[in-house]
């Protein structure tokens, strides 16, 4: 993925320090830099929590767009208009959940808990969905109406 330099470069932009960003995710700082370095996962929690900090949808963080923020873009992602938006797209392609469970090496029960609202989709999973497919994570996670492709 390539959102850790993305991050690095807003942060520094605007001046705050890796310890001002780490308090206000109420972190570690060292957790913090090694999210920036991208040495471990940033949760999605997090990556909404600084797109609206920095006013900048997921999908410019993520490098999958130059447009910083969608108009009318939620701050919030939405378990269950995150489920149903997956579920729709991957029934747009005429995946079955198996299929994109096997090409994310996870489980089709995982795909299943995801589109049924019980937990948002985890970051790599995301990111390799959209990546592949050149849809939006912002609409994957319910935080802008339209599905968006690249």
């Amino acid at each position: 993925m390539n959102y850790g330099e993305n991050i690095k470069n807003m942060r520094e932009r605007i001046g705050i320090s890796q310890t001002e960003m780490s308090k206000m995710l109420e972190i570690d700082k060292s957790l913090y830099g090694r999210y920036e370095k991208e040495k471990q996962t940033i949760p999605i929690k997090h990556l909404i929590t600084l797109c609206n900090y920095f006013n900048v949808s997921l999908d410019f963080i993520f490098s999958f767009t130059s447009i910083q923020e969608y108009k009318n873009i939620k701050k919030k992602a939405n378990n269950i208009k995150a489920g149903k938006n997956l579920k729709e797209w991957r029934k747009s392609l005429k995946l079955t959940q198996l299929e994109l469970a096997n090409y994310l090496n996870t489980t089709q029960s995982v795909i299943a808990d995801y589109e049924r609202g019980r937990y948002l989709i985890s970051t790599p999973f995301l990111y390799t969905i959209c990546k592949k497919y050149n849809i939006s994570a912002d609409y994957l996670l319910g935080r802008i109406d339209e599905p968006i492709s690249f």
